[in-house]
C-alpha cells in the first residue's frame, strides 16, 4: 500500500497560543523538548494533531513553538525556541541537513551503510525517526502530530538520501488511516521492497526486514559495540543472549571465535541469525565457527548452561527494555542484577562479559553499580575494560536522551 502524500491533513492555519508554569519554562531554557499536558496554563483554542502551538513566556513574549498533540500527555513536543521561526519545507530542510552533517563522518565510511539519521528529539524532531539501511528508508512515527508534516518532510528525505524506498512503520499508540493509505509498513516513496534489504555494518553483512522487522527492521545503535566484540572474540567461545537476529554473534565469528550461541526468545530470529551468518560465509573465519542457535527464554536457556557447568570465554547480554515506565524500575535493576549472576557464572576465568542496557529510566550509575554490586555478592573480581554509550548516529541532546550503556568486563573468579 502507498501512502497518498497530497491527501493527507494539512497543518491548523492559526497558530494555538499557549502558556505554561515557570517550571516548564526553566525545562525550555534548558533545551528539553517536551511540555506535559500538566504544564500548561492556558490555550487560545483546540487544535488538531500537528497544529503548531507557539509558546509564551510570562512577558508575553515568545519562548518556543512545538507540534500540539491533543491526545499525548507530551502535549507539545518542542522543534525551535528562542526567536521566532517559520516552520515550512526551508525549516525541514535545515533542520535534516544538520542531522546529515552531524552523521558526516559515518556517512562516508565505506564499511556501512545502514545508519540512523534523524533521532527524534535529539535531532530536534521530537516523535519520529528515519532509519537508512542501503537504498531503503524507514521512517517511524511515534506522534500522529507529525502525520499533517509528511508533505513538506518526504519530498525534503526524499531529495537528501535519494532512497529507492521509503517505508513507514507506526507507533503501536497511533491509529492507521487505510483511508489514505498510512498503514504499517506502506510505502511513502518506491516500491514495496520484496526482499529482506541487505546492508553492511563493520564490513559485514546483514539483512533487513523494514516493513516488519523489530523497530526499523535491525538495532543499528549497537555497531561501535559488536565491533568491540569482534576484537575480544579469537579464539574463544562465545554466547550472544537476546540475540535477535545475531548482530554480536556474526561480528564475534568474524573476530575468530571458535564457536558461537545464539539465544533468542523467537524462533524467527534465531533463523535470521542463521541466515545473516551464512550472508558472511565468504569471511574464512565467519566458514570455520561453528554457530549455534538457541529458541528459548534467555533465563532459562542460561540457568540450564550454567546447571551443565558451560563456560565461555565472551558472554554477550543485551537485553530490551525492562523499564517501560518509571514504576518498573526496581524490577529492572532486579533483572540485570539477575543476568550478571548468570553471566558470570557462564564466564571462563580471565573471560570477559559484556553486558548492555536501554532502559532510559535505568540511568548508568544504578546499571553499572548493580552490576559491580552483584559481582561482589557471588566473590567475583570485574576488570573494567570499557563504558560505553552512543554511537555517533544516536546522539543525545537531553539528558532523557541517553539510554544506552554497556560494560566490558573481565572475570576473575
Amino acid at each position: 500500500m502507498t501512502v497518498d502524500l497530497a491527501a493527507l491533513p494539512s497543518p491548523g492555519g492559526k497558530r494555538l497560543a499557549v502558556r505554561v508554569t515557570k517550571d516548564a519554562h526553566r525545562h525550555l531554557r534548558r533545551g528539553h523538548p517536551w511540555i506535559y499536558d500538566a504544564s500548561i496554563t492556558s490555550v487560545s483554542h483546540d487544535g488538531a494533531p500537528g497544529d503548531l502551538a507557539v509558546v509564551f513566556d510570562d512577558d508575553r513574549d515568545f519562548a518556543a513553538i512545538g507540534l500540539w498533540d491533543p491526545d499525548s500527555p507530551i502535549r507539545i513536543k518542542v522543534l525551535h525556541r528562542g526567536r521566532p521561526t517559520p516552520i515550512d519545507a526551508a525549516f525541514w530542510a535545515d533542520r535534516i541537513d544538520a542531522a546529515i552533517e552531524h552523521r558526516r563522518a559515518l556517512l562516508d565510511d565505506p564499511a556501512h551503510n545502514a545508519h540512523r539519521v534523524i533521532h527524534g528529539e535529539n535531532d530536534g524532531m521530537p516523535g519520529i525517526v528515519v532509519d537508512v539501511y542501503s537504498d531503503v528508508a524507514v521512517v517511524k512515527i511515534y506522534s500522529p502530530a507529525w502525520i499533517p508534516h509528511l508533505r513538506a518532510l518526504v519530498p525534503a528525505l526524499v531529495e537528501r538520501l535519494a532512497p529507492t524506498s521509503m517505508i513507514v512503520r507506526l507507533a503501536r499508540s497511533l491509529a492507521p488511516r487505510p483511508d489514505l493509505g498510512l498503514v504499517e509498513g506502506a510505502t511513502l516513496h518506491g516500491p514495496m521492497p520484496t526482499e529482506p534489504v541487505m546492508f553492511v555494518e563493520n564490513g559485514l553483512t546483514f539483512e533487513a526486514h523494514p516493513t516488519t522487522g523489530q523497530k526499523t527492521g535491525h538495532f543499528l545503535d549497537q555497531r561501535d559495540n559488536r565491533a568491540r566484540v569482534r576484537d575480544l572474540a579469537e579464539g574463544q567461545r562465545v554466547i550472544d543472549v537476546f540475540s535477535c537476529t545475531g548482530g554480536f554473534s556474526v561480528h564475534a565469528a568474524a573476530g575468530g571465535a571458535t564457536e558461537v550461541r545464539s539465544v533468542d526468545l523467537s524462533g524467527p530470529a534465531v533463523d535470521a541469525a542463521k541466515r545473516n551468518m551464512a550472508h558472511n560465509a565468504d569471511v574464512s573465519a565467519v566458514a570455520a565457527a561453528t554457530h549455534i542457535g538457541h529458541h528459548g527464554d534467555a533465563f532459562e536457556v542460561m540457568d540450564g548452561l550454567v546447571r551443565r557447568g558451560e563456560r565461555f570465554g565472551l558472554v554477550v547480554v543485551d537485553p530490551p527494555s525492562f523499564a517501560q515506565r518509571q514504576a518498573s524500575v526496581a524490577g529492572a535493576l532486579a533483572a540485570y542484577q539477575r543476568l550478571t549472576r548468570l553471566g558470570l557464572a557462564l564466564t571462563d576465568t580471565d573471560g570477559v562479559l559484556v553486558q548492555a542496557s536501554c532502559s532510559s529510566r535505568v540511568t548508568a550509575d544504578e546499571f553499572f553499580a548493580g552490576v559491580h554490586a552483584t559481582a561482589r555478592s557471588v566473590g567475583v573480581d570485574l576488570d573494567e575494560l570499557d563504558r560505553t554509550g552512543h554511537p555517533l548516529d544516536h546522539p543525545i541532546g537531553f539528558p532523557q536522551g541517553a539510554y544506552l550503556k554497556a560494560l566490558f568486563a573481565r572475570v576473575h573468579h
